[in-house]
């Protein structure tokens, strides 16, 4: 979907509109004009009702006007109510040319595109085309909906409802973007049957090529000056390109990503690889009913495909219990998985022959025998620890030997070029077995991208710095020698908030650890008259708090709505949580944070314990022990702070505006009794800081008389009127 520039939007700008990297590259080339965009009577404040100057928001575009103007990088860390996004929107609309907006989410990504780019672009006269681009599961599939149509398999009764709104849709749709069907909701099981993957698109060989959405909106992004997406998109195209796929985003003079906490874990989704035994059974499935539907007498197909389930099957149950994360080297050298590994790979070989042979008779038997070749390739990257260790020393020798002829490390300063090495993983669910294959590190593989065509990097978040120190962030994404700025939160916290640390709980390890944290929480929510997010560090910690808070309220008389996840989908919660306005919410990681309440619906934020990643994380467990062969203490350079930049999401849920006030209630002792404590504690918030119960009892009443104070002013300016 693209939004043209139109005839009334352009005026007087084409003097302040220069493409990047053509001006004069010195600090502070655009500082006046950003003074004057920015300022008391500048174009924004007649644009945006509530608009008023902040001099964090001006001197963080200022910062990201000039590594545009200088094509460089830039991590910036805004806090809560800096205004970010009109802080980089501004220079990247102007001075930026071609430039890639990468989001958190879709649902940010949408804000940006309908909302936020066209206010700025409206306030500044900027004649500037913008994109919307999404993977493609979030467009509709024309040959997979005819498909879909005809044969009419589908799972689910409400599934038939849906299917006739998408048809529907398509005949009056220019985008094909699914969230613009808000009849259906967006987790509905029949999205899958109506939309592509990478593995069922046939691309310019199908027939409705010319009408495809996907391609619509690709061939948009390609001419737009400014394209929105997410991460995921990003990393999958930049992953997708290292294969030798045809580039997905256009090339940009300008990369901005806002909520760039999210890019470690994001990036080491996507250049990692996942194999599981459920997708080779599908495979199986898809062999034998396109084989008996094209090719019935090219094979037995129920007997080619027999031996390739056995095999998957008993690579599951090489290990017996319900659900286990081991890393492939505590896997046992006795262990069933190693031969029954290799059977997988002897019968997905026999099996790739015979659809070789029988690939020409029809294009879905190609596909089957393309994927089938693809999962093959992943299983081959897996072998006994020896194996492994050997091909990464080759792989590490080559890789010097390469850099030698090229003559890096490069100049400057440079890290020198690395070869990123790969952990080997298990993952064990009730009937499925996942491989993975995670990058120890994505700090060689993104460095690779960002090499080539000079181009200007822009990384923002609330969070990516602990008390101002971006190492940890720095390391983890391979910005060494990248320049970082902190502009601090325009919110009084000292007044607006207070931090809480009940006394006299147990350590969190302890078996009675969830049940003491909702004793100590109850007589907070209750003074708080509802109005809070429990947030927990485990789901088992979630469906505890739920079941102990749903029984404590009808006990003890309370009408606070419980909303608890899992129980709805996250927007669904929010917005019922929101038109409560006494509500309590109970959920885990995923609203730690993109969650934005204002107002005296939310005045409690409740979090459980310290989040620490869980111990039994093989990946973190192999970053450690490399950290550890580097001199560097594992817990101190990466637990540490990663838990840290966790809990500054999950605590700026509270204060989302200057007339929010609220408790951060964190549970954890370990914030007293550790040493790090203190470490912690100094990078939230500058909350006033509280262990008692009756000052938390105090702050909750004077607010109740706030309101009604408010509410009674409000009563009488009506009659007055």
């Amino acid at each position: 979907m693209t939004v043209p520039e139109t005839p009334t939007d352009i005026v007087d700008t084409s003097a302040a509109m220069v493409p990047a990297g053509d001006q004069d590259a010195s600090p502070g080339v655009h500082d006046a004009e950003i003074d004057r965009l920015f300022g008391a009577g500048g174009p924004l404040g007649g644009a945006v009702g509530s608009y008023r100057p902040r001099h964090a928001q001006t001197e963080m575009a200022k910062a990201i006007a000039t590594a545009i103007a200088e094509q460089g990088t830039l991590i910036a860390e805004a806090g809560t109510g800096t205004g970010k996004t009109f802080a980089y929107l501004v220079p990247a609309l102007l001075w930026g040319g071609k430039t890639i907006v990468s989001t958190g989410t879709k649902t940010l990504q949408d804000q940006l595109f309908n909302r936020d780019i066209p206010t700025v672009r409206k306030a500044l006269h900027a004649p500037v085309s913008v994109a919307l681009l999404k993977g493609r599961s979030n467009y509709v599939c024309h040959f997979h909906l005819e498909r879909t149509l005809q044969n009419g398999r589908l799972t689910a009764r409400e599934d038939v409802g849906y299917l006739r709104e998408i048809s529907r849709f398509v005949k009056s749709t220019s985008s094909g973007d699914k969230a613009e069907l808000t009849k259906v909701p967006e987790t509905a099981s029949v999205w899958n049957l109506v939309t592509s993957t990478r593995d069922t698109c046939f691309g310019a060989e199908c027939q409705y090529y010319q009408d495809c959405f996907v391609m619509k909106a690709r061939k948009e992004a390609q001419q737009a000056d400014v394209v929105v997406v997410n991460h995921h998109l990003f990393f999958a195209d930049v992953a997708l390109k290292d294969s030798g796929i045809a580039e997905l985003l256009p090339s940009a003079n300008t990369v901005i990503f806002d909520e760039a906490h999210q890019l470690p874990d994001t990036a080491t989704l996507f250049f990692g690889e996942t194999i599981s035994t459920s997708q080779i059974l599908e495979l199986c499935r898809d062999v034998l009913a396109e084989g008996l539907s094209h090719a019935r007498d090219g094979a037995d197909w129920a007997r080619l495909v027999a031996p390739v389930e056995r095999a998957a099957r008993d690579l599951r149950l090489a290990f017996p219990e319900d659900s286990i994360r081991l890393a492939l080297n505590q896997i046992a050298p006795s262990s069933a998985f190693f031969p029954a590994l290799d059977t997988l790979k002897d019968c997905m070989d026999d099996m790739i022959a015979v659809l070789d042979k029988q690939a020409e008779r029809a294009e879905t038997i190609e596909q089957c025998r393309d994927r089938a070749n693809e999962l093959l390739r992943q299983l081959e990257n897996w072998g006994t620890p020896d194996e492994i260790a050997k091909a990464q020393a080759e792989a590490a020798a080559k890789a010097s030997a390469a850099a030698k002829s090229e003559g890096e490390p490069g100049e400057g300063g440079d890290e020198p070029a690395q070869k990123p090495f790969y952990v080997l993983w298990i993952e064990a669910f009730q009937s499925s077995l996942q491989l993975h294959r995670t990058p120890l590190s994505i700090a060689p593989i993104f460095n690779k991208q960002r090499e080539g065509t000079p181009r200007s990097w822009i990384f923002t978040s609330a969070t990516l710095a602990v008390k101002k120190d971006f190492n940890h962030y720095a390391a983890q994404m391979g910005l060494w020698n990248a320049p970082a700025q902190s502009w601090p939160s325009p919110f009084n916290y000292g007044e607006q908030g207070l931090l809480y640390v009940p006394q006299n709980l147990p350590q969190p390890n302890s078996y009675e650890y969830t049940d003491a944290v909702i004793d100590a929480a109850l007589p907070t929510i209750e003074a708080a008259g509802g109005r809070c997010f429990f947030l927990c560090t485990t789901l088992r910690a979630v469906n505890r708090a739920a079941e102990r808070l749903r029984a404590e309220f009808e006990a003890r008389g309370h009408a606070f709505p419980l909303f608890v996840q899992g129980e709805a989908g996250r927007t669904e919660l929010l917005d019922r949580f929101r038109a409560a306005g006494n509500g309590v919410l109970i959920g885990s990681q995923s609203f730690w944070e993109g969650v934005d309440v204002r107002g005296d619906a939310l005045s409690l934020v409740i979090i459980d314990k310290l989040p620490f990643s869980p111990p039994d994380d093989p990946v973190l467990a192999a970053r450690i022990s490399e950290m550890e062969k580097q001199g560097l203490n594992g817990f101190v350079h990466h637990q540490l702070p990663a838990a840290i930049i966790n809990l500054k999401q999950g605590a700026g849920r509270l204060i989302r505006d200057e007339g929010d006030r609220g408790v951060l209630m964190i549970c954890d002792p370990r914030l007293i009794t550790k040493n790090y404590g203190r470490r912690i504690w100094q990078s939230l918030p500058p909350f006033k800081r509280t262990r008692e119960l009756d000052v938390v009892q105090a702050f909750f009443r004077e607010q109740d008389e706030r309101r009604a104070a408010a509410a009674a002013g409000e009563g009488g300016a009506s009659e007055a009127g």
